[in-house]
């Protein structure tokens, strides 16, 4: 066991986050996923889906933190136009679920992946290199910081049509990167003057043009029922019935009942599943306080670091998926509406747990090349001993 724990470079401390993150995941995924069985016969073949797909999520975890970080650069570099008609693929010809077309077939494999969790790893490391190159040009807005959002404006408008929450969540997560870069308040002021703009333009569009943007009447629904306290909102009712009955001290994991009429209690409402399975202190204050010692000690690694890129890419990577989380969490406790927003890590999904694997990779990268910097083929001054050390990995 020590031997294996020693091959994890970087910070042990995420490391230890992650683990333990996916060992709820497994817990609380088998535990939920009753309903899932009665339909199709058994959770054998859901626990196996799950497990593969956090376990191939952990080798590409590691493999990725044995990269030196400069190369995900390049790469974003090289991956943001295809990924572009990627969701433009996926607007077109994508499965169609609830008006919503989120997810592309793969094909001769037969599997479907939703491409907007491709798009904001791709967007966020992109953008961090866009801030590195354009950092002397910050006080110049149509030379500085347009070169910055056309490109995030791009992806979010073509993810906004059939996912306004990945689309919001991509939003301000840009929005924040660029503020943590050093962005002055004026240069932020016209940013969101120009997200405002953009907004009120694609809401007349969409009443002009109610086929472009099918969604928008159930955004408007989901809204105007939480302000109202509406009985549609039976999910986050269930959510909230489940949390109370839950209590503070955990109880038997398998006791709870909420997996029997809560609402995908596997994916969207998991966090209400782990409460009244694990308690408040343990269960729901234990999550938070893992995603919060994730951010923290990624924050941290920010800091350290002394590469521009590396610092917004961090930044962006987990500002974004602890946010997710905290949205997750905001919808169970009915503090917003509903999203559809999956745990990272936690909830049941397929390639979802994957991009946010290779995210966190990258991260795990970073505080190698800080920490550990020997691995890579660096000497204590961050020189490459070797071109080819990175070829293995």
């Amino acid at each position: 066991m020590k031997k294996w724990l020693n091959q994890l470079y970087g910070d042990r401390t995420i490391w230890m986050v992650v683990i333990l993150l996916m060992l709820f995941s497994l817990l609380a995924v088998y535990g939920s996923i009753s309903t899932l069985a009665v339909k199709s016969g058994g959770s054998t073949r859901f626990l196996f889906k799950h497990s593969l797909m956090l376990g191939l999520g952990f080798f590409l975890m590691y493999k990725i933190h044995l990269i030196n970080f400069k190369y995900f650069s390049r790469l974003a570099y090289l991956m943001y136009w295809p990924t572009v008609i990627l969701l433009v693929l996926t607007l077109v010809m994508g499965v169609n679920l609830n008006s919503a077309s989120r997810w592309l077939n793969i094909p001769f494999i037969n599997l479907s992946f939703q491409t907007s969790d491709l798009a904001k790893i791709v967007l966020v490391v992109y953008v961090a290199r866009l801030l590195k190159q354009k950092k002397e040009l910050f006080d110049d807005f149509s030379k500085g910081i347009v070169p910055i959002l056309w490109p995030a404006g791009l992806v979010i408008i073509f993810i906004l049509p059939a996912n306004f929450s990945t689309a919001a969540l991509l939003t301000i997560t840009v929005f924040t990167m660029l503020f943590v870069a050093g962005i002055k308040i004026m240069q932020l002021l016209k940013v969101m003057g120009l997200g405002v703009a953009a907004i009120g333009f694609l809401f007349m569009v969409s009443m002009a043009k109610p086929d472009l943007f099918p969604r928008v009447e159930t955004w408007k629904n989901r809204i105007v029922n939480f302000s109202d306290d509406s009985a549609d909102e039976f999910q986050v009712e269930h959510a909230m019935a489940a949390i109370y009955n839950g209590g503070a001290l955990p109880q038997m994991p398998g006791t709870g009942k909420a997996r029997n009429y809560l609402p995908h209690p596997y994916s969207d409402m998991i966090y209400a599943y782990i409460v009244e399975e694990y308690g408040s202190i343990i269960g729901g204050l234990g999550i938070l306080l893992l995603y919060m010692i994730f951010l923290s000690r990624s924050l941290r690694l920010s800091l350290k670091t002394e590469d521009v890129f590396a610092k917004n890419m961090v930044f962006g990577l987990s500002f974004m998926i602890v946010f997710q989380a905290l949205i997750n969490m905001a919808v169970s406790v009915n503090l917003i509406p509903i999203t559809g927003q999956p745990m990272p890590l936690v909830s049941m999904g397929g390639t979802s747990t994957l991009f946010t694997s290779i995210a966190i990779g990258m991260i795990l990268g970073v505080s190698t090349s800080v920490y550990t910097p020997e691995v890579l083929g660096k000497d204590k001054n961050g020189n490459s001993k070797s071109a080819n050390v990175y070829a293995s990995a």
